[in-house]
């Protein structure tokens, strides 16, 4: 890793594509390239994403002897992939007590069986592969935040083991030297690794077992039935007896899952650190929104500088609802530096969390679409819930039973999370309203070189940026999706839609989904 005089999200490479921020994987690994789509195929598996539930489907099929094209917009898990902190825990953050409550003690076992088996399945793939994305076993730390109960580590305590989960045990306090966490749970062989050393490694072993894949390719639309296809922008399709839409929400229009899922956004730091400084483990706070906190692998460029990089995380909000981010890096730099001999910050990024109602993935049939199968509602365990999709979607499509079937069914009925429902549905019926309300400036020539914003124009609404030359790009500010109206990220500088987490660049070009239209120019 580079030396660097200050922050490392300007570059030119990272500004192209995710604003002002940068993640701490970004600039250490070559994208793989692949061709994109430029024929009609027939396959038996068609995965739309690849990201690590899309690849990691894609792998799992190939290697049984399955027929594989992966399709993809951009490159090779340069998504939220790129965005997460990748902890690979089954200590869940939604709580074993809280899981015991909404699924019973049968489904609480359930979760810890698959999250367990995931990280597991990562540790298996990395070695019969040759995957060098420094994988490692450590510990994970979970404390009371001040102000809360401690009771609420022997509620977790008690759940956890009821659900089987043995390796953990209360402790005086984590092992920090220099912040004082006070009595904690240690949750022994979770684990942290490289996501995009890892993903980039799955992709060429899918390669490698004569899968097909093709970045650089978007869908447009998913036709399931008895002859699925999928049809992408340039005009091909794919024609498949099964379709997996892995795109970290659904493209396809599925309602249901809209419904009982929300976007969020956490950001995330990376700041430099004295040569072990601090314990080598994972380690979360009880807040909501909650902190989360690792170290960079030994194995990095990083250590034979001298330093490590700590990582973390949190200032979660709901996305679209509030535009100050770097108020939040600096909310995230304080909490870091109360608790973390940290000496500067080097880097800084965002990403969108998919947060279901009732805590769990949605990964399975999608019964509206027959032959199609989805995987989205990642929660804060996206690493785990991605490789847990890849084995229960895998088993599903080639007709074997899996016991995690019911925990993750996408068409779920769950009356005891019905609240949460009802509140991320009236919060979309909320974000309507806006076609109500009037611009954020009068004029274009208030906008600021470098921003954005909504301009009403008659009845409708437009989206306008300003470029550093002082170019006006203007679109509809209509996400084309269910015709929302998005907002200004001035982070990540995109148009975000904050019913269903839909992206846009200052031009109006769809970043992510479900939208799978740009913004009108």
């Amino acid at each position: 890793m580079p030396e660097s005089n200050g922050p490392r999200w300007q570059t030119p490479m990272m500004q192209a594509n995710y604003g002002k921020t940068a993640s701490v994987w970004m600039d250490e690994e070559d994208v793989p390239r692949y061709d994109s789509l430029e024929e009609d195929l027939r396959t038996e598996v068609c995965v739309v994403g690849a990201g690590i539930a899309g690849l990691s489907t894609a792998y799992m099929l190939a290697r049984q002897g399955t027929s594989v094209v992966v399709l993809e917009a951009d490159l090779i898990a340069r998504g939220e992939t790129t965005r997460t902190t990748a902890h690979l825990s089954n200590a869940l953050d939604d709580r074993y007590y809280e899981l015991e409550s909404l699924f019973g003690r049968d489904g609480a076992v359930l979760a810890r069986q698959s999250h367990a088996q995931a990280i597991d399945r990562i540790e298996q793939i990395a070695e019969s592969e040759g995957i060098e994305c420094e994988f490692t076993r450590v510990d994970g730390y979970l404390f009371v935040s001040p102000g809360q109960p401690l009771d609420e580590l022997d509620r977790e305590l008690n759940a956890a083991r009821r659900a089987g989960l043995q390796c953990v045990n209360r402790v005086e306090r984590a092992p920090l030297k220099q912040f004082d966490t006070g009595p904690a749970l240690r949750f022994r062989r979770q684990a942290q690794f490289h996501p995009l050393k890892y993903l980039n490694g799955l992709a060429n072993a899918v390669t490698k077992h004569r899968g097909r894949i093709f970045t650089k390719t978007r869908v447009s639309d998913v036709h399931g039935g008895s002859r699925p296809r999928v049809e992408t922008v340039k005009g091909n399709s794919v024609r498949a007896d099964a379709v997996v839409v892995a795109t970290n929400t659904p493209i396809h229009d599925n309602l249901t899952i809209h419904a009982r899922q929300g976007p969020y956004r956490s950001y995330a730091i990376g700041a430099r650190i004295a040569l072990d400084a601090v314990p080598r483990a994972l380690y979360w706070d009880t807040i909501d929104p909650y902190h989360y906190v690792r170290l960079k692998s030994a194995r990095t460029p990083a250590r034979k500088a001298g330093h490590d990089i700590l990582i973390v995380g949190g200032e979660d909000h709901k996305q679209g609802e509030a535009d100050d981010g770097e108020d939040r890096f600096k909310w995230l730099e304080n909490w870091t530096r109360k608790r973390f001999p940290i000496q500067e910050v080097e880097y800084r990024w965002s990403g969108m969390v998919c947060e279901p109602a009732d805590g769990l993935a949605f990964i399975g049939a999608d019964n509206a679409e027959r032959n199609v199968y989805i995987a989205t509602g990642d929660s804060g365990h996206g690493m785990t819930h991605g490789t847990i999709a890849g084995m229960l979607l895998t088993d599903l499509i080639s007709g074997r039973r899996n016991a995690w079937s019911t925990i993750y069914d996408p068409h779920r009925v769950n009356p005891q999370a019905a609240s949460e429902y009802l509140s991320e549905n009236l919060d979309v019926v909320s974000k309507l309203a806006e076609w109500l309300t009037p611009g954020e400036v009068r004029a274009r020539e208030n906008i600021a070189p470098g921003c954005g914003a909504i301009i009403r124009e008659g009845l409708g609404k437009m989206a306008v940026y300003r470029d550093e030359h002082g170019e006006f790009h203007e679109c509809s500010a209509v996400c084309p999706h269910l015709g929302c109206i998005v907002s200004w990220n001035t982070t990540e500088t995109s148009w975000d839609c904050a019913c269903h987490g839909s992206r846009f660049d200052t031009r109006g070009k769809v970043l992510r989904g479900p939208a799978t239209d740009d913004l009108e120019r």
